[in-house]
Order: C-alpha cells, then sequence, then structure tokens
C-alpha cells in the first residue's frame, strides 16, 4: 500500500543503549537524515559484582546528544511529528515522589542477589521441583532488584514512590508522565507476559517479588500508542519542540528485530551485539524453554520468541583486551579499528578453526544451560595461534545461536528460512559469512547498522498514522543491503562439526561444570537447601 502524503515528516528516535545514547533523525523510508552518538559509561562498580549508573547521568548525556543534534539538524523542526524511545533492558531505578532518584540506578549487568526468603511453602516448592523448575524460580526471586532493596536499603524502598525500568525513567524526563511501553517490560517485575499488563492480583508474581506493590509500577501502554508530549522544560533543555507526542515502542533488542524487518516465525534475527540473541516474532505466545516466556514485540500484541547468550559479542572485547595487544597497537598507527584486523586474522583461518571447538558459556544460565555453566575450547593442538581461537569464538557463538535456532523451530513448528543480522558483530564480513555456512541459510544484513533505532522510528510512524498496518511501515522503512549466501562446502564441515561435536559438547561437559562448581562455588549457589 502507498504511503500517505507526508514523505518530508519525520520522526526522532532515542536510543539509550549500554554503550551509548544515539539519536536519529528518520524520514519515513527508513534513511537516517542524522544521528548523534554520545559514548556513555556503562556503570561504575563500588563492590565486586555490582553494576550501577547516576540516573541523571543517563538524562545528561541525552540532553547533550540532543542539543547537538538540534544545533546539526539537516531539516526544519517543524518537520519533525513524533518521537519514540528504547532502551536497554532490565536498568532499574528508584524515584521519590518529587521523581528525583533516590538511589544509582541498578544495571543489568550487576550481579547481587537477593536473599531468596522464605516463600514458597513446601507444597509449592515439591510441584516446582517435579517440574524442575524450582532452581530457575529461585534464580529469578533472587535477582529481582527490588527484593534486594527492600532487604538491604530498606530506607530507600521506604520512600520508593516509582520503581521505573530506564525506559520509563527517560519517559518520565520528556513528558512528566509515569507511563512506559508494556513491550520494555523485560525484568523482575510482576508482569503478565502473555497477557503484556501487570499481573492479576492473585498471580504468584506478586509473591515472587513481594516487596513491590502496583502502585510503584507505571500505567502500561502498547507499541505505538501515545505516552505522552514533550514538555517546555523538556524542549527548553532538549531543543526538542514542545508539544510533540512520545510515542511508545519497545526495549532494544526488540526493536532490533522489527527494524530487521522480521514480522514472522520464519524469518530469524540474529542480534551480534554485547548479549547476542536469536529471535522470531509471533503472534501467538510460544515458550521456546518450558516456564520462560516470550518477550513483547515492539509489534503490538505480538511476541518475540528468544534464545539469548549472555556474553554473545562482548567475547569479541575480551579477547580484543586479553589477547591481541599487537593488533590494538597496529591498528592505533593505521588509524583503523582493531576489530578490521581481527576480522582479516579470523578470515584466514579455515572452517572449524583446525578442529577447535568452543562452547560460548562465559557467564551462567538459568536453565539452557544452566547455572553450573561455563566456557569450553576443546581440540586444541600445536598448530592452533590466536588467530584459531578468535575464529573458534565467533565460530562457537554461531553454533549457540543455531542451537538456539533449532529448539525456536521446534516449539514454533516454523521452519527457519532466512536470517536478518544486525547488532555490531554484524559488521565483521568474516561473521556473516562463516554464520550464513554455519545456518545453511542466506545471512541478510539491513540496509541500516541502526536497527534499534529504525525499530523505535517504525513504531513512531505507526503512531503517526502514516501506514495503515506494521506490513506497510516495515515495506517502506526496511530493506537488505547484502546477502551472504552458504558456501555448501563450508556448510558440510559445520554440520558435521555441530551435529557430531557441539550439539553433545554440553551434556558431556556439564557433570564436570557441577564438579568444579561444587569445589569452588563458582558460579556460586543459589538455591535454597530444603
Amino acid at each position: 500500500m502507498s504511503v500517505k502524503k507526508v514523505s518530508k515528516d519525520t520522526v526522532l528516535s532515542i536510543d539509550a543503549g549500554t554503550q551509548s545514547i544515539r539519536m536519529a533523525l528518520f524520514d519515513l523510508q527508513g534513511n537516517i537524515l542524522k544521528i548523534i552518538k554520545t559514548e556513555i559509561e556503562p556503570y561504575y562498580s563500588t563492590q565486586p559484582g555490582w553494576a550501577e549508573q547516576d540516573p541523571d547521568y543517563f538524562w545528561k548525556s541525552l540532553v547533550q546528544t540532543s542539543r547537538k543534534l538540534f544545533r546539526e539538524l539537516p531539516v526544519k523542526k517543524e518537520s519533525i511529528k513524533g518521537v519514540s524511545l528504547t532502551t536497554q533492558r532490565n536498568t532499574m531505578i528508584n524515584l521519590d515522589s518529587a521523581g528525583k532518584p533516590l538511589r544509582p540506578a541498578i544495571q543489568w549487568l550487576d550481579r547481587r542477589k537477593a536473599e531468596p526468603g522464605s516463600w514458597p511453602p513446601f507444597y509449592i516448592s515439591a510441584a516446582l521441583k517435579a517440574l524442575n523448575f524450582y532452581d530457575a524460580m529461585t534464580y529469578t526471586i533472587m535477582e529481582c532488584e527490588a527484593n534486594w532493596i527492600a532487604q538491604n536499603q530498606p530506607e530507600i524502598w521506604e520512600k520508593t514512590y516509582k520503581f521505573l525500568f530506564l525506559s520509563g525513567y527517560l519517559t518520565y524526563r520528556l513528558t512528566g508522565e509515569f507511563t512506559d511501553s508494556a513491550a520494555n517490560q523485560v525484568g523482575y517485575l510482576p508482569f503478565d507476559f502473555k497477557k503484556q499488563e501487570w499481573a492479576a492480583e492473585k498471580d504468584m508474581k506478586w509473591k515472587m517479588f513481594n516487596s513491590i506493590r502496583k502502585e510503584q509500577l507505571p500505567k502500561l501502554v502498547k507499541s505505538s500508542e501515545t505516552m505522552g508530549y514533550i514538555t517546555k522544560k523538556t524542549s527548553a533543555e532538549t531543543g526538542i519542540p514542545e508539544g510533540i507526542p512520545v510515542f511508545a515502542a519497545a526495549t532494544d533488542k526488540a526493536c532490533e528485530v522489527l527494524g530487521s524487518g522480521c514480522l514472522t516465525p520464519d524469518i530469524a534475527c540474529l542480534s551480534f551485539g554485547t548479549t547476542a540473541t536469536i529471535e522470531t516474532t509471533n503472534s501467538k505466545y510460544v515458550e521456546i524453554t518450558p516456564f520462560l516466556p516470550p518477550y513483547p514485540s515492539a509489534v503490538p500484541g505480538a511476541y518475540n520468541t528468544e534464545v539469548m547468550i549472555y556474553r554473545g559479542y562482548w567475547m569479541v572485547s575480551w579477547f580484543k583486551n586479553e589477547f591481541a595487544h599487537n593488533e590494538v597497537l597496529l591498528a592505533k598507527k593505521k588509524g583503523i579499528s582493531p576489530e578490521v584486523l581481527l576480522d582479516q586474522m579470523a578470515g584466514s583461518i579455515p572452517p572449524g578453526s583446525m578442529g577447535l571447538m568452543l562452547q560460548p558459556f562465559w557467564s551462567p544460565g538459568v536453565k539452557i544451560p544452566g547455572p553450573e555453566a561455563k566456557g569450553a575450547i576443546i581440540g586444541f593442538g600445536d598448530v592452533h595461534t590466536r588467530a584459531h581461537v578468535y575464529r573458534a569464538i565467533l565460530e562457537g557463538l554461531s553454533y549457540a545461536l543455531k542451537e538456539g535456532a533449532v529448539r525456536t523451530e521446534k516449539r514454533n513448528k516454523v521452519k527457519i528460512e532466512k536470517l536478518r543480522v544486525s547488532g555490531g558483530g554484524s559488521q565483521s564480513r568474516t561473521a556473516m559469512q562463516l554464520t550464513a555456512d554455519i545456518f545453511n541459510l542466506s545471512a541478510e544484513k539491513p540496509h541500516t547498522y541502526e536497527t534499534s533505532a529504525l525499530g523505535a522510528a517504525i513504531d513512531a510512524a505507526m503512531g503517526l498514522k502514516a501506514f495503515p498496518d506494521f506490513s506497510s511501515a516495515v515495506k517502506s522503512m526496511t530493506r537488505v543491503s547484502e546477502v551472504f549466501e552458504p558456501d555448501q562446502k563450508n556448510s558440510e564441515i559445520y554440520r558435521d562439526l555441530f551435529d557430531k561435536v557441539y550439539m553433545k559438547m554440553y551434556k558431556k561437559m556439564q557433570p564436570l561444570y557441577e564438579d568444579i562448581r561444587e569445589i569452588t562455588n563458582y558460579p556460586p549457589f543459589y538455591s535454597r537447601k530444603r
């Protein structure tokens, strides 16, 4: 269907990620007219394992980014018809009754744990253990930031008027409203993922997160609906015109899926970011891992199935920091990114890294993998170099994502026909090609690297009623820029390594991981003994 006659209209997308604040101005064909990026410090630590940040730091970084954008605006500001916001997931902020932060934000990277408490009673515990869900539920209770604050800083929790995700906090600073998108509620709150609303009064999530009161949570609206309007104060601070509507979008991962043009379960969106994920969009509720819900999509009422590799392409940074000092120095002399040299290095190694196989569980999971999981590299020989290890990291991440694809297809009952790849790792041609080879599917790159910001922009365009439906919006605002086709010879090698080696590694290594955990208490035991 054709676009309404609003081709000169633009939307402003705010993307508050872990590493930066981005503000991008899009037209309704999905073109970036201007983008400004401000690097931020992800967090600071006052104790081992803690990851915190001053909430005002996020806002000041947003203001700084916005002011620069409006100084360099390539169009008249009157063309901006709407604003949308996407943020990192599960970063939590306590506000008092005056809307002021009570403590630093607890970042999603934070590793502190609450005490599990006395709930559930033994008869519920027995049922949960029978379903093999007891440890996962206990883990969830202990991961809840509100539970930790209530236990360790009760005076702060007592003063907490609103408990918000970063998305809710920034929405409040933009509009003055305690409103958030239902598609941003990915974390440890009493949220009904099936209905995409706050849990019913008798839902056991209120027992799991028993410090939280419903009045402390924001009003929820659906993606593409209006959350509020830019206030006079916000306009003076940021330069964004007063009165412009702020439309609900979704978390950064959900917006990546939409911005990559993935609307159906036959197209998988791979995110090669700090956390690597494989996601599909479904109109129905499907749990890829039983009892672990799909997340809300940036499309209202839809769901994103997700399998996550927690440390993902963080492992590239880990390798660079620990083993690539020569490449870092050489890249600096050449005025290029170290990743360019690392990519060339990995590209010189044959598929399969001459038998080096990596399992990328550098951080434990909840169920698949479990809390005992560790990373592993097997198959070393005297021929192997740092280059082989680096390629094995890229291959290991793709193996893990393919394993997620196998589970996703089984639960969705829909075969994945193609891949869309976004995130920083998608800039690596070696990673793109070996992903196509490992999956034996076409790996497509969207026309812009800024897929999260684009997904939020699509929600804003839908809020403006610029398109009759999301399918039309995606058709107009997204497209594929490059396709990596699988090399059949390489795919055969990877198929055998995946089937005969990778898919057996975790099961065979799991008892050893458990022994290591028992001996060293790393990762620590958090489950209650009964």
